[in-house]
């Protein structure tokens, strides 16, 4: 498992299992901390066919950081695992990003639910 963190204001922790990127993002994510996660998410990452993002310990979100989390789930699903905390259900809401991502309750749900192809 690798932890990364910009100035103690957020936490990313990574690990794969299989072809599952799990993410877990805790704190404040804007362009001055979105680094690591950018890190995590990238797209290119060989083998990943599946990004499950815990976000039950996100307390802010910008735009920037939301752009890092739209970006893999161009070509491959994206699922937002556990309770999607108030602010960042929010931001998901006004912009449509709510539409991109899967979500399920846990982690291991979310590297296990069956997700349909988008059309």
């Amino acid at each position: 498992m690798e932890t990364h963190g910009a100035r103690a204001r957020s936490r990313v922790e990574t690990w794969t299992d299989g072809e599952v990127r799990v993410v877990v993002m805790a704190g404040e994510f804007d362009m001055d901390s979105v680094g690591p996660l950018r890190t995590a998410m990238d797209p290119t990452t060989p083998g990943i066919s599946r990004f499950v993002v815990d976000v039950t310990g996100v307390t802010f979100v910008d735009s920037t950081a939301l752009s890092v989390l739209l970006q893999p789930a161009l070509n491959r699903p994206v699922v937002l695992a556990g309770t999607v905390p108030v602010r960042l259900a929010r931001v998901l809401e006004l912009t449509g990003a709510a539409l991109v991502f899967a979500s399920a309750p846990s982690v291991d749900e979310g590297k296990a639910m069956i997700i349909p192809p988008r059309g």
